[in-house]
């Protein structure tokens, strides 16, 4: 799939730095010519013998070689992509903003094929509201960001801003050479997550544990593919940040999430419903606080509207609608009732019985059940690796 493709990979100074070794391998394997280009701060973190032994070619970190000048603009029209992994927070910042003090950033601006950077730092410096400008900056430059991944950091915490894996970086290239784009550029999806909130009066509602961290990761997987995703969620705790290609509606009830995602659906191609909607609403909200006066409290309650039915009837033919169910008891059962009732492509089975699946979890363990009655079953995986397989089987079913 690579074989003869021209990869030019840029390391800068970050920790994530040893696993620039892994990808080069991997890329190597997979039939790359790789020249690596090498911050001076990211000599702290891995050789250059190391990365031109793995490489098989000499690594290049100064704008001249004793007295010669090395020529960026050749390299940068020499590769058929640059990937930057990792990326560290500083020389983003220096790209969003066109610095050039080095040969990485100078064969960067001279740069005329695809750009791919794998973000590397830590949760803090992730969330912070420079960092979300710059990716913004990149994401205008025509740039791919491969979205970070959950895990542990090197100051010890737990949290967003770890490096994607190798494998998952080399998936992200494959599908580019694949598509001769992001597989799904072009495409637009919509996604649902986290819970909604049905209010009984100004103070107490029900919902239910839903975090929303599985929809943000396969609304990030989507946009790292290219596609324009449209995420409507609930009120979830989670922070989304600044993630290219993402539009965020915020919503509360079932009844708003409904709105959002029929309007959204009309001109999607692709729609995936991983929000814990509630089956019931109140028939009538106190807008007043409710006092506690009666020993027994009763609360009548009425059937919301069904997202996945509603979006099954009106599905065209081009579009692929994928349904998530959460279960603890006959599983497989309600998840092909769910399948042939809803007219979705295929079904996203988790169960409650799975240690470390469901809400609230940084992994999941899923089934997927197809319309033409194909089963798949895939080990517990962090929740970033589970979006891959579904968005790898959404473009199995696109056809791309």
């Amino acid at each position: 799939m690579l074989q003869g493709k021209k990869i030019l990979l840029g390391v800068t100074g970050s920790i994530a730095a040893y696993k620039s070794l892994l990808l080069i391998r991997l890329l190597v394997r997979s039939g790359a010519v790789v020249r690596v280009l090498q911050t001076a701060a990211s000599r702290d973190f891995v050789t250059p013998l190391s990365l031109s032994t793995l490489s098989k070619n000499p690594v290049l970190s100064d704008l001249t070689a004793g007295d010669a000048w090395v020529n960026h603009v050749e390299l940068g029209r020499w590769a058929d992509c640059m990937l930057i992994a990792p990326l560290s927070c500083n020389t983003l910042a220096k790209m969003a903003n066109g610095l050039c003090d080095n040969l990485l950033l100078a064969t960067y601006l001279s740069a005329v094929c695809p750009v791919f950077v794998a973000p590397a730092m830590d949760e803090d410096m992730w969330r912070h509201p420079a960092t979300g400008v710059n990716l913004g900056k990149l994401h205008a430059y025509g740039n791919t960001v491969i979205p970070v991944e959950k895990g542990e950091l090197a100051s010890g915490l737990y949290g967003d801003g770890r490096m994607a894996e190798p494998e998952a970086i080399l998936g992200h290239i494959k599908d580019h050479f694949v598509a001769g784009g992001g597989a799904l550029a072009g495409k637009k999806a919509l996604v649902t997550a986290g819970p909604t909130y049905e209010a009984i009066d100004p103070v107490r509602f029900i919902g239910n544990r839903s975090s929303g961290k599985m929809g943000l990761a396969i609304a990030a997987e989507l946009a790292a593919r290219g596609a324009r995703v449209e995420l409507v969620l609930g009120p979830s705790g989670l922070d989304v940040g600044n993630i290219p290609g993402i539009r965020v509606h915020r919503v509360e009830s079932a009844r708003e999430m409904y709105e959002a995602s029929v309007e959204a659906f009309r001109d999607s191609d692709i729609a995936v419903m991983t929000a814990a909607v509630a089956d019931y609403t109140p028939v009538t909200k106190s807008v007043e606080k409710i006092k506690k006066n009666e020993g027994v409290f009763l609360l009548e309650l009425i059937k919301t509207k069904d997202i996945l039915k509603t979006l099954g009837e009106q599905k065209k033919a081009s579009q692929i609608l994928v349904g998530f169910a959460l279960e603890n008891a006959h599983e497989k059962d309600y998840a092909r009732g769910k399948l042939k009732s809803k007219n979705a492509d295929f079904i996203v089975l988790n169960s409650l019985n799975d240690e470390g699946a469901g809400f609230g979890f940084d992994t999941n363990k899923v089934s997927f059940f197809g319309k033409d009655g194909s089963e798949q079953v895939f080990e517990k995986k962090t929740k970033q690796q589970v979006a891959k397989d579904i968005v790898d089987k959404i473009v199995e079913l696109a056809g791309l």
